[in-house]
């Protein structure tokens, strides 16, 4: 059945296309994390394991609003590995060891790199494609990397 919610078709699909970027720094971000979970080492393991794993599963919650939004608004998610790799701003560097800081300064440069990409479509998303919704969506998301980005600042002096 067609999408009929008071935006134009164009600007649903513009709309879903930066969606789809956002989902795909979501889920490298998402996996980047994992990793980091996974493979943390160090005498701070147990406290940073515990944390990353807190930090993945909010990501976890994020990726999912993303995708729904995406639907939402008529479109399909991109959901597979080869898309999402094509799609992405973030890349898949690993030049440290598998410590804290090092990981630490990695996840916050993604936060930060994706809180930058989000801002840039706020405004553009309620006054160029009259997606209000999405704005505010969007908004929402950006306040969240915030926090985690603070999360993982606060780590270093």
């Amino acid at each position: 059945m067609k999408t009929n919610i008071g935006i134009n078709e164009a600007d649903r699909q513009a709309v879903s296309d930066q969606l789809a970027k956002l989902l795909a720094d979501e889920f490298v971000l998402y996996t980047k994390t994992r990793n980091a979970h996974w493979n943390i080492e160090g005498p701070d393991f147990h406290s940073m394991h515990v944390f990353f794993e807190q930090q993945y599963n909010e990501l976890d919650e994020i990726m999912d609003s993303v995708a729904e939004r995406i639907r939402k608004i008529g479109h399909y998610a991109p959901a597979t590995l080869t898309q999402l790799l094509q799609l992405t701003h973030l890349t898949e560097k690993l030049d440290h060891k598998n410590d804290s800081p090092g990981f630490l300064k990695e996840l916050l440069e993604d936060h930060e790199s994706i809180i930058e990409f989000i801002r840039g479509n706020i405004n553009p998303f309620v006054n160029q494609f009259n997606d209000a919704g999405t704005s505010d969506f969007i908004t929402g998301l950006m306040e969240t990397h915030e926090g985690m980005a603070w999360m993982l600042r606060s780590h270093f002096r």
